[in-house]
């Protein structure tokens, strides 16, 4: 019998495939300038400029790919670290072991990776987008939150809202091999196979545009709705491709995929549009600059090509002939005249305008953020930490706002990902604290997550703990460690307390030592007493 599904997920199917299509229409001039981007930033932006000459040279000064690499390496240095506190001090246990699982969920989904993924895309596209989710084959089975990157180029948001939260949908897109569907999906493989594929319903983009012979097109889709009765909203995902429902977030969990009833997305944009929740990057304002600059170059090398080939300009009257001229292996040429004979070579450009192309792309440089000192350049004589970070910090502003933005949205990624963990953790996972300088496994458990307040309703995760993202460059930690060095040669603190404060690695076993030495030690020893009353007692 061929396999039909129910008339509830059809009419599903119908009302995501008629949202996507609205969306993706809307969409059609961000991909785009997306792509345009893209090109500019690889420095193919000569590829949009018709052709007028073919001998014409098409020169490309990497300006703006360098602007945004010297940007992103300033970003990449304070990439942001999330630190748990308690709310009290009954809560220190709990916020001491979800900083230790949310430092392994880090690790094992390996978010500096996703961090530089999310600074391209932020640069260049002018906003990026992270996922919180749970993925229950983690930490061999037992399962785990993470934190990734998604692709601007593969998530469709609600054109008609400024605040993800708000649309009436997201989508996200996914090419898939029709043999993965088979495979995952035997089940209703059949309906998509005899399906056949509208032309209308392809993406005409290069990226995401299905092959129907080889590849499908997999999409997400998550619609969020509110519950009157409950004055709450809920979230619920279904998978499609091909116009058939492959899974429904309701068979499962019909109050609602996560808990916290909010889209598990995070967006942050560069440099915000009206109207849009989407953002504009530093290509779409700085990209005018970098065409104007390369066109200049190619003034540059044309009058260059032109100046290397002086012309002769050889009149009738002259008696030369022309041919007789070219030889150049000759060394005497007859004619009647040299009055007809004149050598015509090329004006050199204006010192002016090579001066403006200089201009240009320091401008981008000075501009964007992307100037010396934001490399890491420093006048001479500047090798102290503080004055260095100083220099930075005043060098930097662009890049400290890109970089505020970061971490504020990492701050509310972590507290989704909690949320998750306290949601969806059912076993008892080993993690590693620091207590008292000694490491110690203790085993998480979801539970610690929860507290009522009186009645039953389960309090926000804020309750417990507070959630700060911090940023820690190479120049804040040796300022810091400068600055416990100066206090300790100055009496005016301890050793432990100096090393406590200081940043480096094996800091713990550094303060057990130090701990242990000052236990064994007497507080009066034998010695002082010696000293103090010229060995007599």
């Amino acid at each position: 019998m061929k396999p039909r599904q129910s008339e509830t997920k059809r009419r599903l199917a119908e009302e995501a495939t008629a949202l996507f299509n609205e969306f993706r229409n809307a969409y059609s001039n961000e991909w785009r300038r997306q792509e345009h981007n893209e090109r500019m930033y690889r420095g193919e932006h000569w590829y949009d400029v018709p052709v007028t000459d073919p001998n014409e040279p098409r020169p490309v000064t990497p300006i703006l790919q360098s602007t945004i690499e010297n940007v992103s390496a300033d970003l990449a240095d304070q990439m942001p670290e999330a630190v748990i506190t308690p709310e009290s001090a009954a809560d220190a246990y709990a916020a001491q072991v979800i900083d230790a699982v949310i430092r392994r969920n880090h690790d094992a989904a390996a978010y500096p990776v996703e961090y530089r993924r999310m600074i391209h895309d932020l640069l260049v596209g002018g906003y990026c987008v992270q996922e919180v989710g749970y993925d229950s084959a983690e930490n061999g089975g037992l399962g785990g939150a993470f934190i990734r990157h998604v692709d601007i180029r593969s998530i469709l948001i609600d054109p008609l809202v400024t605040d993800l939260q708000d649309g009436r949908a997201v989508f996200k897109l996914a090419l898939r091999p029709k043999a993965w569907i088979q495979t995952h999906y035997p089940d209703v493989y059949p309906l998509i196979e005899s399906r056949p594929i509208d032309t209308a319903e392809l993406i005409t983009d290069e990226i995401l545009s299905p092959d129907p012979k080889n590849a499908v097109l997999l999409i997400e889709y998550w619609r969020r709705e509110y519950d009157a009765q409950e004055n709450a909203y809920r979230v619920h995902m279904a998978l499609l491709c091909g116009g058939v429902v492959l899974e429904d977030s309701r068979d499962v969990k019909p109050e609602g995929y996560f808990a916290h009833g909010r889209y598990p997305f995070v967006l942050t944009t560069l440099y915000p549009r009206k109207g849009s929740a989407l953002g504009f990057g530093i290509v779409d304002l700085f990209g005018t600059q970098q065409l104007y600059a390369d066109k200049l170059d190619q003034l540059v090398l044309k009058n260059a090509f032109l100046a290397s080939r002086n012309k002769l300009l050889v009149t009738d009257a002259s008696g030369f002939d022309p041919d007789d001229l070219r030889d150049w292996s000759k060394d005497v040429h007859t004619g009647e005249s040299l009055s007809g004979v004149t050598w015509m070579s090329t004006a050199p450009l204006p010192d002016y305008l090579l001066a403006y192309i200089r201009a240009i792309r320091e401008d981008i440089k000075e501009e964007s953020g992307a100037n010396d000192s934001s490399r890491g350049a420093a006048p001479g004589g500047v090798t102290a930490a503080r004055a260095i970070e100083a220099l930075q910090e005043m060098s930097t502003k662009r890049a400290r706002q890109a970089s505020d933005q970061l971490h504020e949205a990492f701050r509310e990624a972590v507290r989704l990902e909690i949320e998750t963990e306290r949601e969806f953790n059912c076993f008892l996972r080993p993690v590693t604290i620091t207590v008292d300088g000694e490491p110690r496994e203790v085993l998480f458990d979801s539970e610690m997550l929860q507290k009522s307040a009186p009645g039953g309703v389960s309090l926000p995760i804020e309750f417990l703990i507070s959630i700060k993202a911090v940023k820690r460059s190479r120049y804040a930690s040796a300022a810091q460690n400068e600055l416990m060095m100066n206090l300790l040669s100055m009496g005016a603190i301890t050793k432990e307390q100096a090393i406590s404060q200081m940043v480096f690695e094996g800091k713990e076993q550094v303060l057990k030592h130090i701990r242990e030495a000052e236990a064994e030690e007497p507080l009066f020893p034998e010695r002082m007493k010696q000293k103090r009353f010229g060995g007599k007692l």
